[in-house]
């Protein structure tokens, strides 16, 4: 399908499927799928940089703007569409994921049961009927429209050293620092507003990052998640939006923030800093404590790399 992406040390089984603006990164780690493998339109797989593979076997279905993040999903599973399922975790065979649901780092779920909620808890066994209509239900949702044209920078800084990946979608006026990277199947509309984004930052694979009534200001040093929603809304240095995640318009996350995975902010929400935010709508959790900020600290010089290397490469 055009403009999907894998790269890096993957391994695809015979019959894959894979939607448009799908991405396949095993960039610092390995990826292996298994044979009839679907994935869906904007879904991203992942690896954890040096910590987590990704293994995924036979007969799997994920369906659209899911992630599927260092973590081993079993033979016929079926992945529902905005589902994440983050690192460590281990996903049983025939386990159904209900769609928007998301498994925590280091779960185990056991297979042949019907997952729901965040976090994904079980509600029922499932039988084989159930499990063949949902991979059937999974790729029946492949007819996402593909737009060949790439948007250009219109109004970009004048930078030579950030990365803009190939399949990225860009509109408007953005004006990105050194050290950025805008990675695959992004899609970046300032509409008639202004995308700022600070230097060292890093955009993660499908992030969509839109304008409607205000403008965007992303300050240097942050990390935006992979398959992250940001509408009319500022992020402070220092802080990281996890995968999934969606600021909602005039939200402000705050200087050392942690952005936890599938949180929602409300609109004019102010995510207060040295906290994790979590859940539907956001709310302060815990505060950071050393292993948490190791986590904000350790990430950044990571993709800063990565956005140096490649647009060398480019």
């Amino acid at each position: 399908v055009q403009q999907a992406c894998v790269m890096g040390r993957v391994q695809i089984g015979g019959g894959a499927w894979l939607g448009a603006f799908s991405v396949i990164r095993a960039d610092g780690h390995e990826v292996k799928i298994g044979a009839d493998f679907h994935l869906g339109d904007e879904a991203t797989v992942h690896i954890a940089h040096d910590r987590f593979a990704t293994r995924i076997g036979d007969g799997v279905s994920a369906g659209r703007n899911a992630v599927i993040h260092a973590c081993d999903v079993s033979d016929g599973c079926a992945v529902g569409e905005n589902t994440i399922i983050l690192d460590g975790s281990r996903i049983g065979p025939g386990a159904i994921l209900a769609p928007d649901a998301i498994v925590f780092p280091g779960k185990t779920l056991e297979g042949g049961w019907f997952y729901e909620g965040r976090p994904a808890k079980p509600v029922r066994e499932v039988a084989a009927e159930e499990l063949q209509n949902c991979h059937e239900r999974i790729h029946a949702g492949r007819e996402m429209p593909v737009t060949t044209e790439r948007a250009v920078l219109r109004h970009p800084k004048t930078c030579e050293d950030f990365f803009v990946a190939p399949s990225a979608r860009l509109a408007g006026e953005v004006e990105i620092g050194r050290n950025v990277g805008i990675w695959y199947a992004c899609r970046l509309d300032a509409g008639l507003h202004r995308i700022k984004i600070g230097q060292g930052t890093n955009v993660q694979d499908n992030t969509r990052i839109h304008c409607r009534d205000a403008s965007v200001i992303i300050e240097p040093d942050v990390t935006i998640g992979h398959n992250v929603t940001l509408i009319d809304c500022r992020v402070k240095s220092g802080s990281l939006v996890g995968i999934g995640a969606h600021l909602a318009p005039g939200t402000v996350v705050e200087r050392d923030v942690l952005v936890a995975a599938g949180a929602v902010s409300e609109p004019g929400q102010r995510l207060t800093s040295g906290q994790l935010w979590a859940g539907n709508p956001a709310r302060p959790i815990a505060e950071l404590d050393d292993h948490k900020y190791s986590i904000l600290n350790e990430t950044l010089p990571v993709y800063q790399s990565y956005a140096r290397q490649f647009s060398s490469a480019e």
